[in-house]
């Protein structure tokens, strides 16, 4: 009989494996990378990594999912504060989204081997980050509303046109077209415009 480790040495084992298989994949690839040589650099057996993982492609969701997690609570962070107008915290949560992106992804293009595979094979990770998003820029746009800087018919709609409109900001893709500096200026330019179309009259 298997011991069962327990549950806080197996939550350290598992960030481990993940640190593990992070730096691999954002070397080789994930096609490239095999559970043999993620068990190899955490110092484990193959067999012993199937204990924490199926395969490869839960690692890859798993990974994806604690940067996910990350990304939010640093968009919250933004969405949160106290002392900015709506329209400062919609260009700063765009901006920090772009930033975040780019930072994670912008010089590690591998990684978008493992973005296709996430998209294509665990949409459900994908979507619970685009309503993530979409529950904080609704925050952005009810505070805005409420500060009488904004008028909206129907703030749902408005935020999933905003997230649309914003999303080249978001995909590690499109990290490598421009250097941030230009990047940000792009990211500015679409949020005055966003802002003007919302803006009270």
């Amino acid at each position: 009989m298997i011991a069962k480790i327990p549950e806080q040495e197996s939550a350290q084992i598992r960030s481990q494996i993940l640190d593990a298989a992070e730096q691999r994949l954002r070397t080789y690839g994930y096609g490239k990378t095999t559970m043999v040589e993620i068990a190899t650099d955490v110092g484990m057996s193959a067999a012993n990594l199937y204990r924490y993982f199926e395969n490869k492609l839960d690692i890859g969701a798993a990974l994806a999912q604690r940067c996910f997690s990350v990304r939010f609570d640093v968009l919250q962070e933004v969405v949160e504060q106290q002392d900015i107008s709506a329209t400062a915290k919609l260009e700063a949560f765009v901006i920090t989204t772009l930033r975040y992106t780019h930072t994670q992804f912008g010089e590690a293009p591998k990684v978008n081997e493992l973005v296709d595979i996430i998209v294509a094979e665990r949409c459900e990770v994908i979507q619970a980050k685009i309503e993530n998003d979409l529950k904080l820029i609704n925050v952005i746009l009810e505070s805005g509303v409420q500060s009488g800087e904004f008028v909206i018919d129907n703030i749902q709609t408005t935020a999933q046109a905003i997230q649309h409109a914003t999303v080249k900001f978001s995909v590690p893709l499109f990290m490598s077209m421009y250097p941030l500096e230009e990047f940000e200026q792009h990211a500015r330019n679409l949020v005055k415009l966003l802002v003007q179309g919302l803006s009270a009259k």
